[in-house]
């Protein structure tokens, strides 16, 4: 009897499903289109149930399809974590690393999560910032690795993600339809506040500030309570909250990319585990 759980089937299934395509998830598993079919076939027999609805453009989940990913996705993730920390060397010392905080949750928790499980050892210092202050620190040598945004001026740093930043209002209240209308917005000036005032501004918008916070946590809570709108990147809108687009008068302030640098200080195995780490964290919320 097949093991529907078996490794290199769930990694096939999870290879369709991300593609969409058998010729596409063959060339990411390394296969031909017929031996994927042969195995996503194999993975429905186990299961008992049909786990794509097939069309001329391509595949879907079904429903017990999307009942599966989840879990395969945990499935293959324990035992890629498990291979790596048996094949790892063990590594110490300390990764200095600077973030946006609004990655602190979605991408800062994963990251750490699999890097601690291979590196017990290693002692990370991480630290929330802007954008200008981690590249000032990383030029100082203060910091291993920073993650920022970039809006203009783009470097050679790696992008990992683009994350525009868009006008966010709260779905029970609508603040967003007052006039003039309550913006939160950065106690500091910078890009972000900026872009933002340079929008409404274009666009003609009466706007009156009516909080101001350091961090996105704080624009969070005022858009959250529907104190005001706020200007948030759309990977991060809270729950119960949505992105104002041109049907509502706003759309995006920015195209901001969300960049990897690397002190070229910094040289070891650690820093590149934890580079890796991150780069997989932001693939696997993208």
């Amino acid at each position: 009897m097949v093991n529907p759980l078996e490794s290199e089937l769930l990694r096939t299934f999870l290879a369709v499903a991300e593609t969409g395509n058998l010729t596409r998830a063959g060339e990411v598993v390394n296969r031909t289109q017929s031996a994927v079919s042969m195995q996503i076939k194999r993975l429905e027999e186990g299961i008992g149930e049909a786990l794509f609805t097939r069309g001329s453009r391509g595949v879907e989940l079904t429903a017990k399809g999307e009942q599966l990913l989840s879990n395969a996705r945990r499935i293959v993730a324990l035992i890629d974590e498990t291979a790596a920390s048996l094949a790892a060397p063990p590594l110490e010392g300390k990764i200095r690393l600077g973030i946006p905080e609004e990655y602190g949750d979605s991408i800062l928790v994963r990251a750490i999560s699999t890097f601690a499980k291979v590196h017990p050892d290693v002692e990370i210092h991480a630290r929330y910032d802007s954008s200008a202050d981690n590249m000032a620190l990383l030029s100082k040598d203060q910091l291993d690795l920073a993650v920022v945004f970039e809006w203009q001026n783009y470097s050679l740093g790696e992008m990992l993600m683009s994350d525009p930043t868009v006008w966010v209002s709260s779905d029970a209240h609508a603040p967003h339809a007052e006039r003039p209308v309550p913006i939160a917005i950065y106690q500091s000036s910078g890009w972000c506040t900026e872009f933002a005032l340079q929008f409404l501004d274009t666009r003609g918008l009466a706007y009156r500030t009516a909080y101001r916070s350091r961090t996105s946590g704080g624009l969070k809570v005022a858009v959250k309570s529907g104190l005001a709108i706020a200007p948030i990147s759309r990977s991060n809108i809270p729950e119960g909250c949505r992105e104002l687009t041109e049907e509502d008068g706003f759309g995006e302030i920015d195209h901001s990319r969300v960049v990897m640098h690397r002190n070229p200080r910094s040289r070891g195995p650690a820093v590149d585990a934890m580079a890796r780490a991150i780069r997989d964290a932001f693939s696997a919320a993208t």
